[in-house]
């Protein structure tokens, strides 16, 4: 269950787009945010080689899917070396490594095993490991140790930009205009044009479209320079296929907002906020007006007793 948490970013350039190395105020695992072209910097670092469990990220040099490989070693630095050397695809990696340095080899073994069956679960990257690491034996103790460090492990990637072992989470935002207490049908949004026949959640990542969801096979003239593209990677991911003549979702997929989603679906532009409602047929554009007009008028009820204890 999601709980409120401390996690502290430090700059060490003072450059907020160079290293950044994060750890939550309360657990032992820290992790650097290495840009490719700051590798040699990461080298100096202490932790450099030290033992860790890493993730490097990129994507594809046709579209903007994204791609990532997991890996661990006994001595992080050069093995990044290595894989600079041998690797085109990445851009960014990710270290992490223990505060009070007790990883061992049989760690970051269980870890990267962890890591890449969840991230395999996850769906949000394409995994670039060629052999999946296997299970290796991990004394139980030990175990559930690693199955802590992970946790936080995903944590700090999320927060860092690489959510790749968080799954797709329903935003709290009920899509009907109810509470957030009344279940997940109450935040279903609908997508009913031109042939279309999709089901989705709106998260606070972007629009979450559900496997079973249809869309259009033909594509518009106005359809981006990049639908044709995306649409023909996520099909080699097995993530949609054809289904009598119809696009057919095999797969949940988050899209990056409600208008991507319904230009995938529809194989033209699209502005999802009114295209996508939800059961009683009201625009999403009008759930989040409505929302806001609720919120904003709690803030004036607040404001008014706080006036009126001060008159007392």
């Amino acid at each position: 269950m999601a709980r409120p948490q401390t996690i502290q970013i430090y700059l060490p350039s003072g450059n907020p787009a160079g290293i950044r190395i994060a750890n939550l105020t309360t657990r032992t695992v820290r992790v650097f945010d290495v840009p490719r072209s700051l590798l040699s910097e990461f080298l100096r670092e202490p932790e450099s080689k030290q033992v860790g469990l890493y993730f490097l990220f990129g994507a594809a040099e046709t579209d903007e899917n994204p791609q990532a490989y997991i890996g661990q070693s006994g001595n992080v630095g050069p093995r990044l070396q290595q894989h600079a050397a041998n690797k085109e695809f990445w851009n960014r990696a990710m270290v992490a490594v223990s505060l009070t340095n007790e990883w061992t080899s049989t760690h970051v073994a269980f870890l990267e095993w962890l890591s890449v069956s969840r991230a395999t679960d996850v769906g949000r990257y394409e995994l670039l490991n060629g052999n999946q690491a296997s299970n290796p034996y991990t004394p139980k103790p030990l175990e559930a140790d690693c199955n802590e460090f992970l946790e936080t492990i995903g944590v700090l990637l999320a927060t860092l930009g690489a959510p790749i072992l968080e799954a797709v989470q329903h935003g709290s935002t009920q899509a009907s205009g109810g509470t957030a207490n009344q279940g997940p049908e109450q935040g279903l949004l609908y997508f009913h044009l031109a042939r279309c026949d999709a089901q989705g959640y709106q998260t606070p990542e972007g629009l979450l479209v559900l496997a079973g969801s249809k869309g259009r096979m033909e594509l518009r003239p106005s359809a981006l320079a990049g639908t044709k593209r995306l649409r023909d990677a996520l099909r080699d991911q097995e993530v949609w296929d054809i289904r009598d003549g119809d696009l057919v979702m095999l797969k949940d997929h988050l899209f990056s907002s409600p208008s991507a989603a319904g230009g995938f679906l529809l194989g033209g532009t699209n502005n999802g906020r009114t295209s996508w409602k939800n059961g009683a047929g009201v625009e999403l554009k009008d759930i989040e007006a409505s929302e806001l007009s609720a919120a904003s008028g709690l803030i004036v009820q607040a404001g008014d007793e706080a006036d009126a204890a001060v008159d007392q």
